[in-house]
């Protein structure tokens, strides 16, 4: 997202899963609305590299990488935020275990019990610990955004092996929903967006034939999306899932 259409000026954002791909799409849009962006990945390493891209470009971001699956991690990593920027107004749970990865594609009854307990850690309680976590300051500040990346398995059932994070992710959209309720009328929204095939690291052409666009989503997709649920303009918009998908499913 190159250019500013909503005002983020003063607020603080949290994105985990950052370092690279979507969430470094993210980070960039928010950053370019104005926001103050902490970005977090497993990997410090991607983190740092991350943040040495923003701050070239002139943005203000800091890096506070760690596991979110780990409670205490996540604890220094809201208590970095909260340090460098002040109280998190945007929490943006992107991380998680793709598509892809090759515990992810096996059927369900294939899991190892690893596999099994790593999707819904990263996929689901980790999004439910962070949320915990900083709610209360939303609370306080009067405003808040939750929002959650998402992927169109949880719509359609597939054969590719998805059961295990689809089931992941339809958790997430359900907790998200009920959130919204609860937390609404403190100025706070929780939405989600729900991604189709996305060419995060390559371009899948067979895919983007399924698409009424023709092709595959960018992060750059993903952080035009993001930014406007993280707007102030966006808050009659809560307890959704913003499909973006190309047109590949219209129902």
């Amino acid at each position: 997202m190159s250019q500013k259409l909503f005002e983020l000026e003063g607020l603080v954002a949290l994105v985990t899963g950052a370092g690279q791909g979507m969430g470094l799409g993210v980070a960039r849009a928010l950053a370019t609305q104005g926001a103050r962006v902490v970005i977090n990945d497993y990997y410090a390493e991607r983190a740092e590299s991350a943040v040495a891209q923003l701050r070239e470009e002139g943005f203000d971001v800091f890096a506070a990488p760690g596991d979110i699956t780990d409670a205490q991690v996540r604890e220094s990593i809201v208590a970095t935020a909260e340090r460098e920027f002040g109280p998190v107004s945007i929490l943006v749970n992107n991380a998680g275990v793709p598509p892809g990865m090759p515990d992810s594609l096996r059927h369900f009854k294939d899991l190892a019990d690893e596999d099994f307990e790593r999707q819904l850690d990263l996929n689901l309680r980790a999004i439910l610990g962070l949320t915990r976590r900083v709610v209360d300051g939303m609370v306080e500040q009067g405003f808040g955004r939750i929002i959650i990346i998402s992927s169109e398995s949880w719509r359609q059932g597939l054969q590719f092996g998805l059961t295990n994070y689809a089931a992941a992710k339809s958790a997430a959209l359900g907790f998200m929903r009920h959130l919204a309720h609860e937390v609404g009328r403190k100025g706070i929204t929780a939405n989600a967006v729900s991604l189709g095939t996305m060419n995060n690291f390559g371009d899948y052409a067979e895919y983007a034939k399924a698409t009424a666009v023709g092709r595959t989503g960018t992060p750059e997709d993903v952080g035009a999306a993001v930014a406007y649920l993280a707007s102030r303009e966006a808050s009659w918009m809560s307890g959704q899932v913003l499909p973006l998908n190309g047109g590949s499913i219209t129902s």
